[in-house]
């Protein structure tokens, strides 16, 4: 299995924070931001490499972290020869919104140049959240049917800014749409995907058809319609950082908002 990282976005509602830094690296407490989202992608049993693709202006940024958590990891071991899962930073050439590819069509650019043939899991690498990973992969691996994660949210408001989904009771999704004015239900998909290898052609078809390419919430919500598609109910939430204001609470109030000590 591979784990993909979509952090080519350029968080302008963030600036100034975000003007020589992606949010990604934005430090929340001990760690940064991207680091919380990893720690949880390591508790995966059969990950090959972490693929991470960005946006031209920020590679160096992610390529230093990269390099700095795997020979943090090598250190930590005390066992030079141990295996670290690789992490690969993928540059894809964009410079600003103007020119960017939209989250579906960075998915695809890596399927493309990396040549992937494995099953996938794809975070958002902008959110933190504090659902266990390992459940969701649990539930996958039962399921080997297309994977998203359900978090119930009660405000309409929030549910209007994002993936919506009706489930039956074994988590098949019977209804899914993206952003929608008037919320069909309060179960929220937020960006974490666990897709089959034999999936990923369809993430091609999906853009052929003209599809938007932003949003990775979209790709599922044209996929439930032609294949089973299921969701894992999971305890826990997603934070979404969107203003310096918000980021300084979430950074003031961390341990209690992530469970951490």
């Amino acid at each position: 299995m591979i784990a993909l990282l979509l952090v080519a976005g350029y968080a302008t509602r963030l600036y100034p924070l975000t003007i020589d830094t992606p949010k990604p690296l934005l430090p929340v407490g001990p760690k940064k931001m991207l680091d919380y989202i990893t720690d949880e992608i390591d508790t995966l049993p059969d990950i090959s490499r972490i693929l991470l693709v960005t946006n031209h202006r920020f590679a160096d940024h992610f390529q230093k972290w990269a390099d700095d958590r795997m020979q943090a990891q090598k250190e930590a071991s005390g066992d030079s020869s141990k295996a670290i899962t690789p992490i690969e930073v993928i540059d894809d050439g964009t410079t600003d919104n103007s020119n960017r590819l939209g989250a579906i069509g960075d998915i695809q650019f890596v399927i493309d140049k990396c040549g992937v043939n494995e099953d996938m899991v794809i975070i958002a690498g902008d959110n933190l959240f504090t659902y266990k990973l390992r459940d969701m992969y649990d539930f996958f691996m039962e399921k080997r049917k297309d994977t998203l994660i359900a978090i119930h949210v009660e405000e309409v408001e929030q549910l209007r800014k994002l993936a919506v989904a009706t489930l039956d009771k074994d988590g098949k999704v019977l209804d899914l749409a993206e952003k929608p004015q008037i919320p069909k239900s309060t179960t929220a998909i937020y960006a974490t995907y666990f897709y089959l290898k034999e999936t990923l052609p369809r993430i091609r078809e999906y853009l052929d058809e003209g599809n938007t390419p932003d949003a990775p919430g979209n790709f599922p919500s044209w996929l439930y319609k032609r294949q089973d598609v299921y969701a894992y109910r999971a305890n826990g939430n997603c934070i979404d950082i969107g203003t310096p204001e918000n980021y300084q609470e979430v950074c003031d109030n961390y341990q209690e908002i992530l469970g951490v000590k």
